[in-house]
């Protein structure tokens, strides 16, 4: 068992840090509001820090899911950051989303500081995370990557390396690209079926069998149909997400048509107050 520090307790950060526990790690954790520390502690036992370097000091591992590229930096660098207390040798998770570009930043800092860094995001939402069944996408050395796996296997239904640092970020970019073509795929279809006057239901449990069967389909259908979407992963992050998408795009010469435009459709969805609904709410703007 290792000794291990947790950085970021959101709806993903929670139950995965919950999840180390169970197996039987020693975790401390940090924060930004200590309330949701003190709860975890609570609930889970180990104990909370007030900074992140507190947090890293005699860690194993340091794993942290934060909100975005700066919210990473702060959590790493500085006076209180992860790193200043880290051990040599220690190895810093990140299972953030953010850009490929910090990634590689921060482990090149972590490995002039001598310190492993593995980028390692996740799919498979707050449902995923609360059931340990997340996939996750790493980047970084082999021997690092080694090091954290069986670690990370405590919340993880599969975990791979892809390559060298940020081929995880990249990888994460692909997931997000594929799903949101599917969601608005499935939109289209929930509301072009509605206009045409099929049982939405009906049809779902025909065409989900076949070729055009998914993940969204299985798992966000009904609520589409339903008109609920206060649930999942939000708008405003997944469009934040597709921002890095279409950056990286730009950087490597990549064409992202679709994405682009499913972007856009997002957009309206914030601007029809819809940010902090599910991803699956792209069918409100066909309604």
């Amino acid at each position: 068992m290792a000794k291990v520090a947790f950085l970021g307790l959101g709806v993903m950060g929670f139950p995965m840090a919950g999840h180390l526990a169970a197996k039987g790690h020693e975790v401390t954790v940090y924060n930004r509001s200590s309330a949701k520390a003190d709860a975890w502690v609570e609930k889970h036992g180990g104990r909370a820090a007030p900074t992140p370097r507190e947090a890293a000091m005699g860690q194993d591992f340091v794993f942290a899911c934060v909100g975005n590229d700066d919210d990473l930096r702060g959590v790493c660098t500085g006076a209180d950051g992860a790193f200043a207390g880290m051990n040599k040798g220690a190895v810093f998770v990140d299972h953030t989303t953010v850009s490929a570009q910090v990634t590689r930043e921060m482990a090149a800092l972590a490995a002039e500081m001598g310190l492993g860094f593995v980028d390692a995001p996740v799919s498979g939402g707050q449902a995923g995370a609360e059931n340990g069944a997340l996939s996750v996408m790493c980047g970084g050395s082999q021997d690092q990557y080694d090091r954290a796996e069986p670690v990370i296997d405590a919340y993880a239904r599969v975990c791979r390396r892809l390559g060298d640092s940020g081929a995880g970020q990249i990888a994460k970019m692909m997931n997000q690209i594929c799903i949101a073509g599917l969601v608005q795929g499935l939109a289209e279809a929930l509301a072009f079926g509605e206009k045409a006057g099929l049982d939405g239901e009906a049809v779902i449990e025909v065409i989900s069998q076949g070729a055009a069967g998914s993940w969204q389909m299985a798992n966000r259908h009904k609520t589409m149909l339903e008109d609920k979407f206060d649930h999942g992963f939000a708008v405003d992050w997944m469009r934040k997400d597709l921002g890095i998408c279409l950056a990286t795009a730009n950087d490597i010469g990549a064409s992202l048509p679709v994405t682009a435009l499913v972007d856009q459709f997002y957009k309206d969805v914030q601007r029809m107050g819809g940010g902090r609904n599910d991803t699956s709410s792209l069918i409100r703007r066909l309604r």
